[in-house]
């Protein structure tokens, strides 16, 4: 559905449309196909007038592990690649703030790195009972330009997220929602988050999405306000001896 890669599948149940990040077998780790699609999904669900809500989660025991080391070690290569991605980075967080309907995040398992942002930028969290968040973007030597640390400083405190994007430290799921970065932890996130959307779906259409529109214009106003700057220091992040060491650390473990 909506032409995305294999790495993203979308399946419409009725006026819901479930996106499931698909590469279990890498624990949904981020290459370059899946992070297109990321960057263009919410696009498409602003253009489907038949959609309504919106739940996004993880195949397989994972929600995302962050960024692959293949990946990684593309992007530290080819300068074109490197500036896409920066540029699709940019395009999913404010396609995230600015999707019309309603996404609920069913986080069934970690959420590393750019799955920090996704469950971050989503309207309503269930969270897995053994999952938890970590952006270890700076502990690899780059800046998260569309991890955690772009969103988090608006929802907890800034001590915190701060603690948190230095360090990399797991954010077990009791404690995220005891900060405010999920909503419930649950036994089973998926059925959870779909019974969730199917009750947005039963409310006014229009009031469901000027409410989240009205309130996300805050959101949207603060990633702005750093989102720029952010982009620059991540691409430059991208070169530096730190980074490729570390790089090279990870391929020769593989």
């Amino acid at each position: 559905m909506y032409g995305m890669p294999d790495e993203i599948k979308v399946e419409a149940d009725g006026a819901l449309r479930i996106i499931t990040l698909n590469r279990a077998d890498d624990l949904n780790a981020v290459n370059d196909n899946l992070h297109v699609g990321l960057a263009k999904i919410w696009e498409e669900l602003n253009e489907d007038v038949d959609a309504r809500a919106a739940v996004i989660t993880g195949a397989g025991r994972a929600f995302s592990a962050g960024g692959d080391f293949n990946y990684l070690d593309e992007l530290r290569n080819d300068e074109a690649l490197r500036q896409k991605t920066i540029k699709h980075g940019r395009d999913l967080v404010i396609g995230m703030v600015r999707c019309r309907i309603p996404v609920v995040a069913a986080v069934n398992g970690p959420a590393v790195g750019l799955g920090c942002s996704l469950a971050a930028l989503s309207d309503v969290v269930y969270i897995g009972e053994n999952a938890f968040f970590a952006d270890p973007h700076v502990s690899i030597g780059l800046v998260a330009a569309d991890g955690g640390p772009l969103v988090w400083g608006s929802q907890i405190s800034l001590l915190q997220a701060k603690e948190f994007a230095l360090t990399g430290v797991r954010i077990k799921s009791a404690r995220a929602v005891e900060l405010g970065l999920a909503n419930h932890v649950v036994a089973d996130p998926l059925a959870e988050a779909i019974a969730c959307a199917k009750k947005l779906l039963e409310l006014p259409q229009q009031a469901v999405e000027a409410t989240k529109r009205l309130m996300n214009i805050q959101l949207e106003k603060s990633v702005m306000a750093s989102l720029d700057y952010a982009n620059l220091a991540e691409y430059v992040s991208f070169g530096t001896p730190e980074f490729n060491k570390i790089v090279d650390g990870l391929m020769a473990k593989k």
